[in-house]
């Protein structure tokens, strides 16, 4: 990692450009400043089209109408097309840097016998969608089927590819991501991997620990604070994170991929289903149910973590994921005192 304000080199100008842009053009610099967050949030996402799914399946709560649906995915459309209109921004996979076009080729899924792409984002209901691609590539049986998520085999990645066939699916492939509140992202990620994965606790608790706190040298990298790994991801360059705390922009570059549909986290079964018809996948194959043991971050558990986390914190650490925020249109956190004294 890199301190804070270490050079970038060029590769750092068009997420620079956007985060300028941005600013300039919705205030959010102001926001920022005086702890003024988004009072009014957008409407959930529907499916584009307004379509009643026919399947089932677990996951977010059904749309309340289309046209709050509507004005969702016009803020979302218009604010891609200004951000990524610029003159400096990539327009394909080939103008981005080296490490940028190896970041985004490699979380692009393929699905050839049903023609589309789908960047993985962690923490934003990944595992299931590895699991429908590996039901309708015939390597599972069932979405249902009871077994450990192996995140390699049986799935075909676009970064495997030579460029002919990158470049041929990049232009006729349906192509999808799905997006999730930046700060409810960050706070599952802390949540599962430095309180329940091992691996995590070892590669980057310990660390983190003997970094910001005077003597955590014994630290075994399980009793990381909230702020502690907001302070670490203030010091990591976005672009070499930890996918499962990488920016989704860094991820999945929408500006050099145009996405044919953008789901959200918040919408899931019903965006889901709409992307399992559109693509005319089998009728039996359906977005899985909510595990039992899975714990979801409530709004309840969002705000108990923000209110006692510094504010300090917070606002230095929005630039870095400004782009998830204003590109998916998800409001700025609340971290006002009135509302944390709710």
């Amino acid at each position: 990692s890199r301190p804070r304000g270490a050079g970038g080199g060029t590769a750092l100008l068009p997420s620079m450009l956007m985060f300028g842009v941005i600013l300039a053009s919705s205030g959010l610099l102001l926001m920022i400043e005086k702890g003024i967050l988004a009072e009014v949030k957008p409407p959930p996402l529907q499916p584009a089209g307004g379509e009643r799914s026919r399947r089932g399946g677990g996951g977010g709560q059904e749309a309340p109408g289309e046209l709050e649906a509507e004005v969702l995915r016009d803020i979302r459309n218009r604010t891609i097309r200004a951000v990524c209109g610029q003159p400096a921004m990539p327009r394909s996979v080939w103008e981005l840097p080296a490490g940028q076009r190896r970041t985004v080729l490699r979380h692009l899924l393929v699905s050839d016998k049903y023609r589309f792409l789908y960047c993985y984002v962690p923490k934003v209901a990944c595992s299931n969608w590895k699991r429908i691609l590996k039901v309708l590539d015939g390597a599972l049986e069932s979405v249902d089927v009871k077994l450990k998520m192996d995140h390699k085999s049986d799935l075909v990645f676009l970064g495997d590819m030579r460029p002919d066939e990158i470049s041929y699916r990049l232009k006729n492939y349906y192509k999808f991501i799905f997006v999730r509140n930046p700060m409810e992202r960050l706070l599952s990620a802390y949540r599962n991997k430095f309180g329940e994965i091992k691996e995590y606790q070892q590669k980057y608790g310990v660390e983190i620990v003997r970094r910001y706190r005077k003597n955590g040298g014994n630290s075994a990298g399980d009793d990381v604070t909230f702020s502690e790994f907001l302070r670490y991801l203030l010091d990591e360059e976005a672009e070499r994170m930890n996918e499962h705390w990488m920016p989704i922009y860094n991820l999945c570059q929408p500006c050099a991929v145009r996405y044919d549909f953008i789901g959200s986290y918040e919408r899931l079964n019903a965006d889901a289903n709409h992307v399992l018809e559109r693509v005319r996948s089998p009728s039996f194959v359906r977005f899985p149910e909510r595990q039992p043991w899975y714990k979801p971050v409530t709004a309840e558990t969002l705000h108990y973590y923000l209110c006692n986390t510094q504010r300090r914190l917070i606002k230095e650490l929005l630039p870095k994921y400004i782009l998830d925020f204003s590109l998916f249109a998800y409001p700025l956190p609340n971290i006002t005192s009135e509302f944390c004294r709710q």
